[in-house]
This record gives structure tokens, C-alpha cells and sequence, in this order.
């Protein structure tokens, strides 16, 4: 749904990335063809809180907590709850990159906020350090240099998916620092943050077999107009619709589910 190829490149056999290298996936093998993507998300000037779409919460802390207003969510993998987004069971807050350094631990995954902007999502190192896909390449950088005025919070419960080891997460991080648009499998930060923490190969591009049994149900909060539950095939094209409203605001309504409000 809207994926735009930058480049497609087939492999021999040998170096198809159909498994993860933690080894812990008990499913079964599964083999296809990898497709390479670039990341697409743009470039964040500077910003004030404000600029950046925050509200101060009542707290008199200067670097935070803020609330920004945002699409809530949840997604569903059959009838099996995979992602949830929702005020109501968590803590939406966010703060300052400065303030969010004094919370985060090795491996824990960082997502940064802005208004009308998907969200980038990042791998916590340690001592400021983060490390990410952006602008098609995956770097080591600063937290409080990428930040660029968004605020962020840690998401490790985002995805209900069982996390690996934070040993596992780091080693799957690093371990594809300086690849480049060419040589990655993911199409989005928060894709390849993801796949860190987790190692499930579905956040991969065209890394899940497709049956007609399984499918992708994503509910959309909207604020004054329900809910919304769209259907994709796989968990990236999920993921990139879900990118997509947070960027632009905009549902798809040739993509809802019978008519898709609830």
C-alpha cells in the first residue's frame, strides 16, 4: 500500500536474511526473495516544544512531561493483540531528549514525536548514543543531536511481541551499522528498531509468507469519529499505513474494512 521502490535487488540462496541470528524463532523455515528499501522519512529542523506540536502537562519540571496530540491505535494479528497505542493503558507522555537519557537502559526502544511527522524510532546504546536507520543508512549517532526539538519516550511494551535479551538487541543493532539503502531489509526506522528488540523476521521487507488465513487488522483511534479497522497482508504494510496517517492525518477510505467504522 504505497510502497515505493527505490531498489529491488534478488540474492542467491545463500544470502536470503530469511532468519534472524539470534535463533530463537521457533516457526517454521521460510524462504523468499529480499526487496530493499530506502528510509523515508525526512529531515526535522529545528523545533521548540510548541513548533513540535507539545502542550506542557501539569508538572513543574521544565524538560517535561508533555503531551502531544496524536492518533491512538491498536493492531491485531488474527485475533491476537500484536501492537497497542492507546492512552487509556499507557503512558503517552513524552519528554526532552536530556530528560529522556536519564530513563533509558541498553537495548530499550526510543520513539521521537513530532506533529504531522511519522515518529523515528530508535535502538538505546549507552552514554547518549543511539543507533538507527536514517536516510537510508543505519549510524550510530547522539540522542540529543537527532533529536532536533522532538521529545520521545521508551515504547519497549509497544509491540506485545516477547523481547529478546538486551545483549541480543544490541548485538542485532550493531551488527548492521554502515549498511547503506542497498544492503537493508527494512523499510522504516521504527521497522528496523523493531526487528532489533524483537527479532521477528515479519519486520523485514517481504521477510513473512503470505497465507490467505492471515491477515493484519489495524484499528485507528480517531478522536470524535470512532474507530476505524483497516486490513493489510503483512505486518510492513501495516506499519507503513500506520506511518502514513501519522505523517498526514489522512485514512486511505479505499483501504477500511467494510466500510470501516465501527
Amino acid at each position: 500500500m504505497g510502497n515505493q521502490l527505490d531498489r529491488i535487488t534478488h540474492l542467491n540462496y545463500s544470502e536470503l536474511p530469511t532468519g534472524d541470528p539470534s535463533g530463537l524463532e521457533k516457526d517454521e523455515l521460510r524462504v523468499g526473495v529480499a526487496y530493499f528499501f530506502s528510509d523515508e522519512e525526512e529531515e526535522v529542523d529545528d523545533r521548540t516544544p510548541s513548533d513540535c506540536g507539545f502542550t506542557k502537562d501539569h508538572s513543574p519540571a521544565e524538560e517535561g512531561p508533555f503531551v502531544v496530540s496524536e492518533v491512538e491505535y491498536s493492531a491485531f494479528c488474527s485475533q491476537e493483540c500484536i501492537f497497542s497505542k492507546l492512552r487509556e493503558n499507557e503512558d503517552l507522555n513524552v519528554y526532552s531528549a536530556k530528560t529522556l537519557l536519564t530513563m533509558c537502559k541498553p537495548g530499550d526502544l526510543l520513539e521521537l514525536v513530532a506533529a504531522a511527522q511519522a515518529p523515528h524510532w530508535a535502538i538505546y546504546e549507552q552514554d547518549d548514543r543511539v543507533i538507527h536507520l536514517h536516510k537510508g543508512e543505519i549510524r550510530k549517532d547522539s540522542l540529543l543531536e537527532i533529536s532536533n526539538g522532538r521529545h520521545g519516550r521508551i515504547v519497549n511494551n509497544r509491540y506485545r511481541y516477547r523481547p529478546l535479551p538486551a545483549d541480543l538487541v544490541m548485538q542485532n543493532a550493531a551488527g548492521h551499522l554502515g549498511l547503506s539503502s542497498g544492503e537493508i531489509c527494512w523499510t522504516n526506522s521504527e521497522s528496523f528498531a523493531a526487528w532489533c528488540r524483537f527479532g521477528k523476521r515479519e519486520f523485514k521487507a517481504v521477510g513473512e509468507a503470505h497465507s490467505a488465513e492471515q491477515q493484519y487488522f489495524l484499528k485507528v483511534h480517531l478522536s470524535g469519529s470512532g474507530v476505524h479497522t483497516l486490513v493489510f497482508r503483512s505486518l510492513e504494510d501495516m506499519i507503513r499505513e500506520r506511518r502514513r496517517v501519522d505523517a498526514s492525518g489522512i485514512l486511505k477510505e479505499l483501504s477500511l474494512v467494510n466500510g470501516g467504522k465501527e
